[in-house]
């Protein structure tokens, strides 16, 4: 891959507006320090140290666009609570209007809390104890999704692409999956689609970025190593989504694309193998993806991008960015 035009796709992302429409989640670390084990049960005890939010979900799709520069349009809910409150703080500090970050009433905020525990020697690493979920996971108010199907007929035509984040979280309800469906059906924007649970029900979007366990979940199988079963399983997704592509992550074995009527094609993880936390790293590939694919790259030259950009993010700790200097010097890296 001409590693040169790469690097000029890059170099577009800073003009590019993007709309995120999904579950906007809060990541919280608890800081701690190993002191003992506790005399009431066989636990470890934790000082406490510090406590983090950071943008999780399509917070964290979000993050990555506002940190490679392009200019964000998020669409989604929060409670009316403190966490609520910290998520909009974090986006209104990256310069990201929240006016369609819309408030429910009596509502938690999906909040993941991380338990990290730590030595008590200064470079110790963190390592995670315990994970903590809360939030409703109930169905998305009328009069919030009357607004937010509005707000997608009203505001697509002044973005480049939409990155759909799909947590089954409250907000992609089945009239917003239709919504985004019929913009897809118009074929005028990039559209692509992470969803956990709910992929088959979306249909003509650009693509869709399952993970190997996604891929499992939807269609009922089990995959193996063989790029035969991932190629087959990648074009039953494509006949029932009917997408230009799915790419598929499939963690320290790279990535594999399958196009309709192409020859499936398979990527080693950039990088090392050696990942330190994979946490988040499926929003920089589809952010990385979308804004290459709407700066006028291939299919195959935007899923070597985010290749490498999810290369840099599973060696960072925790829910991370990656920002345009790293993917330079990447770049780079990988022509040498």
């Amino acid at each position: 891959m001409d590693a040169h035009r790469l690097r000029k796709i890059a170099k577009q992302f800073r003009g590019k507006t993007v709309m995120v429409l999904g579950d906007f989640v809060a990541d919280e670390y608890i800081l701690g320090k190993t002191s003992r084990i506790s005399r009431e049960a066989p636990v470890l005890i934790l000082q406490y140290d510090s406590r983090q939010i950071v943008l999780g979900g399509a917070g964290n799709a979000t993050n990555n666009l506002a940190a490679l520069g392009a200019t964000v349009i998020p669409i989604g809910m929060i409670g009316d609570d403190e966490t609520g409150r910290d998520v909009t703080r974090h986006l209104k500090q990256l310069g990201i209007n929240t006016s369609l970050l819309l408030v429910q009433r009596g509502r938690v905020t999906t909040t993941k809390t991380r338990i990290m525990a730590g030595g008590q020697h200064q470079h110790t690493s963190q390592q995670q104890v315990v994970r903590i979920d809360r939030g409703e996971f109930d169905s998305l108010p009328k009069g919030i999704e009357d607004i937010f199907l509005k707000s997608l007929d009203e505001k697509i035509d002044q973005v480049d692409a939409l990155v759909v984040s799909d947590y089954q979280y409250g907000v992609l309800s089945p009239r917003v999956i239709e919504k985004v469906n019929q913009i897809a059906k118009r074929g005028r924007r990039i559209i692509t689609v992470d969803s956990r649970y709910r992929m088959l029900s979306f249909h003509g979007v650009t693509a869709v970025t399952p993970n190997e366990p996604e891929v499992e979940e939807a269609l009922g199988l089990r995959l193996d190593d063989r790029e035969e079963t991932v190629r087959s399983a990648g074009e039953q997704i494509l006949k029932r989504v009917k997408s230009r592509a799915v790419l598929i992550t499939r963690g320290s074995k790279g990535m594999a694309l399958i196009e309709s009527g192409r020859k499936a094609v398979f990527i080693p993880v950039f990088g090392t193998d050696e990942i330190a936390d994979v946490t988040g790293a499926g929003d920089t590939v589809i952010v990385i993806f979308t804004l290459a694919l709407a700066c006028g790259a291939t299919l195959k030259e935007a899923v070597h991008l985010a290749n490498i950009g999810g290369g840099i993010v599973v060696m960072k700790r925790g829910t991370a960015t990656v920002h345009p200097e790293e993917l330079e010097a990447a770049l780079g890296k990988s022509s040498a």
